[in-house]
């Protein structure tokens, strides 16, 4: 595909958002600056929490699949990968925004996706693809 992207978003308590995309979904830290903001390895990405209350605006769109929040974010991952990510939502009971569905069925492209919010409200699509 291209080479990793940064994209810096909004997080209003680091140390919640921080938890939850280590613990839930399994990245890594990387450079910070003590609340002030913080990086996160997003799958070979460069994902960057800055602590404000601000939030990012949200509503519909028509696609093929259905209605997509928008703005979103978010990474095709390997199936096991996708898979743990799953459980780890269950365990920490955290509600999808968007249940897991199949796209483009019964195509080379089919693949199994869901959405999620982040615990500021940042909305994350995470996909894998169905061989």
């Amino acid at each position: 595909m291209s080479k990793p992207f940064h994209l810096a978003i909004p997080a209003e308590d680091l140390a919640v958002s921080t938890k939850f995309y280590v613990d839930v979904l399994g990245c890594k830290t990387g450079n910070g600056e003590k609340g002030k903001w913080i990086d996160v390895d997003f799958w070979g990405n460069e994902l960057t929490l800055h602590k404000t209350s601000m939030k990012l605006p949200s509503e519909r769109h028509d696609v093929d699949m259905g209605n997509v929040p928008v703005p979103h974010f978010g990474v095709h991952l390997d199936r096991n990968v996708f898979d743990q990510i799953k459980e780890n939502l269950k365990t920490n009971k955290i509600k999808y925004l968007d249940e897991p569905y199949t796209r483009f069925k019964d195509k080379k492209e089919q693949q199994e996706t869901f959405f999620i919010k982040d615990p500021h409200g940042n909305i994350l699509e995470l996909k894998t693809l169905i061989n």
